[in-house]
C-alpha cells in the first residue's frame, strides 16, 4: 500500500489515529496540545519501540508549532512567537553555560523549498570566534559556530560526513540541524515548524533519503528544526479529494497521475525567507539566555 510522506509527527499520529477510524490511545506514544501566546503547540512523545514502530519515527520528542498568528501579521506576533519558540528549543536543547553549539543549515539554497536551512543560517548568530577572540566583549555570549552542508549533487559529499568531520573538529556539546520538510496537507505548508530531539534523515519525506544526522552517527546530541515547505502531488491529491468529501481514498491511486513531483506554494520566495528569519531569531534566543528580538537585530545588522 502507498506510504502517505510526512516528516511531521503530528502528521503520523493523524495517520494513525485515522487508519480504521481508531479512538484509543496509541501505545508508546504520549500527546499534549498547549496554546502559549496564541501559538498553538502540540507535543508528541515516542516512549518505546512500540510506538516508534507504530508512527515509523524513532523514539524521542517532537514539538510542533503553529505559524497562523504569524502568518497573519497579528499584533507583535513576531517577538511572541520566536520567544515562544525559543523557550521550546531550550527545554529540548538542555544546554548548559559553557556548552559550545553548531548550528547547520541543510538543504540546497538554489533551490527555494529547500533553502530553508542555508537562509536560517544567515539570521543566525555566529560567536565562536568573538567569544574566543574577544572575551571581553562577547565573552557573555555562547560559542555558535554554523555551517552550510550544501547537497550530494553539488559538493560530491553526503551531509552527514561533512558535518561529522566538523564535528570531531570544533567538539561542539551540541548539533542543530535545520532543513525543509514534506507535510501531508497543504494547511500546514510554510504554516509550522516541527522540533525534535532525534536528529533528521535529510529528503525522507519526498523519498530522497541520505544518510541519518543524529547522535549515533555523530556522537553528540542533535537536535532537527524543520519546516514542511512541500507536500507530494500523489499525498495532496488525496487530501483534496478528502476534503472535498470523497472516502477512503488511497494517495497510491494517484500516483500514476503525479509521478515523483512534489508541490510548494506559490508565494514560496517570500515564506521561506519570513520563517528563516523566525526560525533563526527563535534559535539565537534559545541559544544566547537573556537577549531580546532587538538584541539580535542589533548584532546581525
Amino acid at each position: 500500500m502507498w506510504q502517505i510522506r510526512t516528516d511531521l509527527a503530528v502528521e503520523a499520529r493523524e495517520i494513525w489515529s485515522e487508519s480504521a477510524e481508531r479512538q484509543t490511545e496509541l501505545p508508546g506514544v504520549i500527546a499534549r496540545d498547549k496554546t502559549v501566546a496564541g501559538f498553538n503547540v502540540t507535543t508528541v512523545k515516542i516512549t518505546d519501540e512500540t510506538g516508534a514502530a507504530e508512527l515509523n519515527k524513532p523514539i524521542g520528542t517532537y514539538i510542533t508549532l503553529e505559524l497562523d498568528k504569524f502568518i497573519r501579521r497579528e499584533d507583535d506576533a513576531f517577538n511572541s512567537g520566536t520567544i515562544t519558540l525559543a523557550q521550546e528549543i531550550g527545554e529540548l536543547l538542555q544546554l548548559s553555560p559553557k556548552d559550545a553549539v553548531l548550528v547547520v543549515g541543510l538543504g540546497n539554497s538554489a533551490i527555494t523549498a529547500d533553502a530553508i536551512g542555508p537562509m536560517t543560517i544567515k539570521n543566525t548568530m555566529v560567536t565562536r570566534h568573538l567569544v574566543e577572540k574577544m572575551p571581553e566583549d562577547f565573552g557573555m555570549l555562547r560559542r555558535v559556530s554554523a555551517l552550510e552542508s550544501g547537497v550530494l549533487g553539488t559538493t560530491g559529499i553526503e551531509s552527514a560526513e561533512i558535518i561529522k568531520a566538523v564535528t570531531e573538529k570544533l567538539k561542539p556539546s551540541h548539533v542543530v540541524v535545520i532543513d525543509a520538510l514534506a507535510s501531508r496537507r497543504l494547511r500546514r505548508v510554510c504554516r509550522t515548524v516541527q522540533l525534535a530531539d532525534t536528529g533528521i534523515v535529510p529528503g525522507s519525506g519526498v523519498g530522497n533519503s541520505r544518510q541519518a544526522i543524529s547522535r549515533e552517527t555523530l556522537g553528540v546530541p542533535v537536535t532537527a528544526i524543520g519546516v514542511p515547505t512541500v507536500v507530494d502531488a500523489a499525498t495532496l491529491a488525496a487530501d483534496l479529494a478528502e476534503q472535498a468529501g470523497a472516502r477512503n481514498i488511497d494517495p497510491g491511486d494517484f500516483e500514476q497521475f503525479g509521478g515523483d513531483m512534489v508541490v510548494t506554494p506559490k508565494d514560496i520566495d517570500s515564506s521561506v525567507n519570513d520563517i528563516s528569519k523566525f526560525v533563526g531569531y527563535a534559535l539565537n534566543l534559545a541559544l544566547h539566555n537573556g537577549l531580546t528580538v532587538d538584541d539580535v537585530t542589533m548584532f546581525l545588522s
